[in-house]
């Protein structure tokens, strides 16, 4: 059995992460939110060493991988926020903060087989050290134990927790079955990243306001905000799947074309082919030299698999998407008209500017 990853700690605050410590987060309420939610952040962190365990050497092994390699906590840093709404980062919070962070964990291991990736958070990812099998286990393991955390919460986050589940699911089965005859490509795409993504981090934005007591009228608007940001966080990392730069993403460019993932440059590509014949060009050459399979490796780079992704790269489709995920993020704004003016709603629309920007 191979070694788990090094142990990777969060490196930056909270603060830092959505720039409160910008000049113009710098009043005290603003600074006493960002500890506070710093605060909380170590809490769920103790509380992921603690719960992530298991008596089977290997369960114990392969679940800490990705857990080790690091994570910038995005989904329990919503839930603490939101939290502060409330009553704060009370018990309740922390778990189920803990909880969501494993339920994505879980997805990880899943999402990588089923995508055929060879790097996840810059390591070898667990099918590539394990094989599928025990890749696809571990996900199950982790799944079962992020319900049994939710399950202290009571009937509320049982229920809250099974249909992000079922969410999760339908995404990622959505997406492996294709749009139906007739269906639009964007629509159905859409609808698979507000699933596959937008579920939990709208559901982390949700626990946060109902594990701390806050008002019930915030519950609407911060769903609305999370499914949104989840959609625009996604097609952000359209963008950056397309990155040059593997030492910053973690992933070889491309590899969601790789694994043939029609991602939302691509689908706007094959939009314009019928009267653009530069744009059906370009799909002719990702088609033929990325997303089918030849006899290298998954996942290894070619020249001329590499020239068809920079290509895209530059492609207006690309500025397209990274426009459209910036359109996705102002709406989530919007959505936060029903909150009071504060800390918390200036934090989470810093954090909507913050997702966006990843690409830059």
């Amino acid at each position: 059995m191979k070694p788990s990853a090094p142990v990777v700690r969060r490196s930056s605050s909270v603060a830092s992460q959505l720039g409160l410590s910008d000049r113009i987060f710098s009043s005290k309420a603003d600074r006493g939110l960002a500890a506070a939610i710093d605060t909380g952040l170590d809490q769920v962190e103790a509380s992921l060493l603690a719960e992530v365990v298991f008596a089977d050497e290997i369960a114990n092994v392969t679940s800490r991988y990705l857990l080790n390699a690091g994570g910038k906590r995005v989904r329990p840093m919503l839930a603490l926020l939101t939290a502060h709404l409330g009553s704060g980062t009370v018990p309740d919070v922390v778990t189920a903060a803990a909880a969501i962070e494993v339920t994505h964990l879980a997805s990880l291991y899943h999402d990588d087989v089923m995508d055929d990736a060879d790097k996840r958070r810059g390591v070898p990812s667990a099918q590539t050290v394990w094989g599928n099998s025990v890749a696809i286990l571990t996900g199950d393991l982790l799944f079962a134990r992020a319900s049994q955390l939710m399950a202290r919460l009571g009937e509320r986050a049982i229920r809250l927790q099974a249909d992000t589940f079922e969410r999760l699911v339908m995404g990622q089965l959505h997406e492996t079955v294709g749009p139906r005859a007739g269906e639009d490509p964007v629509a159905h795409y859409i609808q698979v990243l507000s699933d596959k993504t937008g579920s939990l981090i709208a559901a982390a934005a949700q626990a946060g306001i109902v594990f701390s007591d806050a008002p019930d009228e915030f519950e609407e608007p911060l769903v609305t905000f999370g499914e949104k940001i989840g959609v625009a966080f996604q097609l952000i990392d359209d963008v950056i799947d397309l990155s040059p730069q593997p030492e910053e993403t973690g992933k070889v460019p491309g590899t969601d074309l790789r694994a043939g993932v029609s991602t939302l440059p691509l689908l706007r590509l094959r939009e314009r082919q019928g009267t653009d014949a530069s744009a059906a060009e370009l799909l002719e050459r990702l088609e033929r030299d990325v997303m089918t399979p030849s006899t290298t490796a998954p996942g290894e780079p070619t020249p001329v698999a590499d020239a068809a992704i920079a290509a895209l790269r530059d492609h207006d489709v690309t500025h397209q998407t990274l426009e459209e995920a910036h359109q996705w993020a102002r709406e989530a704004v919007e959505a936060l008209e029903p909150l009071p003016r504060g800390s918390v709603k200036k934090a989470l629309t810093k954090f909507a500017e913050t997702i966006v920007e990843r690409s830059s």
